[in-house]
């Protein structure tokens, strides 16, 4: 069953945090290094993604958890299955196996779930990251026409993560947690030549994030300019996620709302983080701040971001159930 076609009837639940439910398995350096990296000179633990090849059995029984919770769209385990990213580690090389075989994870566990409920089609959702470099902004504070990354190494990086995601078995491909437009739309750039080439296309996913009271984005976007970069790509959905919790977020997903043409997905962060970088807001506290998002019909797509859990995923599932979906507004109106 199509994606879009689901999206007409039913608000989807996507799934929630990898890397929280990750840390509750208090996993080692050995266990990111497996057998096949023993031998490897970097350190290699806080490597997620290496952990789809290390431990899958982790990776995937954290994706049935989610699925079991509600989820209809699970994210590969490939945030930072990037060459750029995966250069901290010195692990360039595994870029397209790390995503062909996240993907295939992933597919795995959803499809064991559409298979017991083929009512209810899961779907998987290709994880593209934003990595750890930026386009637009220098990290020279003495050179500020310095960059770290240009466009043409961003968008061949994605290009590779997008093949492999493909080639796993991705329904959709996801663009998320974008803190600065333009490595956004080298993805997208990347995307659509790899559609060309391969005579073939999935639905498109992108997530933007607002990084704080400004209402902007690191590279300085209002709601309405990000929204009008990435318009001219053919996407199903538009929205945000991490940063920021349900209730910080709402303003800037209104505002979205109100002017996108496109599905509109949102995954917030379980509250702000505390002094010690963790998230304390609780399914049901969250649950109430995204209600409201339900009772405004601002969302199509609800899940959950940094701290998020099971349990979380659960609460927005029940809640979802009750409400129609967000009715998407005139292609007039983004601009």
């Amino acid at each position: 069953m199509n994606i879009k076609d689901v999206l007409q009837d039913r608000i989807l639940i996507l799934d929630g945090a990898m890397g929280t439910m990750i840390q509750r398995y208090k996993l080692k350096e050995a266990d990111f290094r497996g057998e096949r990296f023993t031998d490897h000179p970097d350190d290699l633990q806080g490597n997620n993604d290496l952990l789809s090849l290390t431990r899958p059995d982790i990776i995937q029984a954290i994706h049935e958890e989610y699925l079991e919770a509600g989820a209809d769209i699970v994210e590969t385990n490939t945030f930072s299955g990037t060459s750029i990213a995966q250069a901290d580690y010195g692990l360039e090389s595994i870029v397209y196996e790390l995503n062909k075989q996240s993907a295939e994870i992933a597919r795995k566990a959803t499809d064991k779930f559409t298979q017991q409920n083929p009512d209810k089609p899961r779907f998987v959702a290709g994880s593209m990251g934003p990595t750890n470099k930026t386009a637009s902004i220098s990290p020279e504070v003495t050179d500020p026409g310095y960059r770290a990354v240009t466009f043409d190494e961003l968008a061949e990086a994605y290009k590779e993560q997008a093949r492999g995601l493909m080639d796993g078995g991705a329904d959709v491909l996801l663009v998320e947690t974008i803190f600065d437009t333009l490595n956004a739309k080298a993805a997208l750039f990347a995307i659509q030549e790899l559609f060309e080439e391969r005579g073939e296309e999935l639905p498109i996913m992108v997530s933007g994030t607002i990084t704080d009271a400004s209402g902007r984005t690191l590279s300085g976007q209002t709601v309405e300019a990000f929204l009008i970069s990435i318009s001219h790509a053919p996407i199903l959905s538009v929205g945000f996620n991490c940063a920021l919790g349900a209730k910080q977020l709402k303003p800037y997903l209104q505002n979205l709302s109100d002017r996108s043409p496109f599905f509109i997905s949102a995954y917030p962060n379980a509250g702000l983080p505390n002094e010690f970088g963790e998230y304390d807001e609780g399914p049901d506290e969250m649950g109430s701040q995204v209600k409201e998002y339900l009772e405004d019909g601002l969302v199509n797509i609800l899940g959950g971001c940094c701290g998020t859990t099971p349990a979380h995923i659960t609460k927005m599932a029940e809640l979802a159930k009750d409400y129609d979906p967000r009715k998407v507004k005139s292609k007039g109106m983004v601009v």
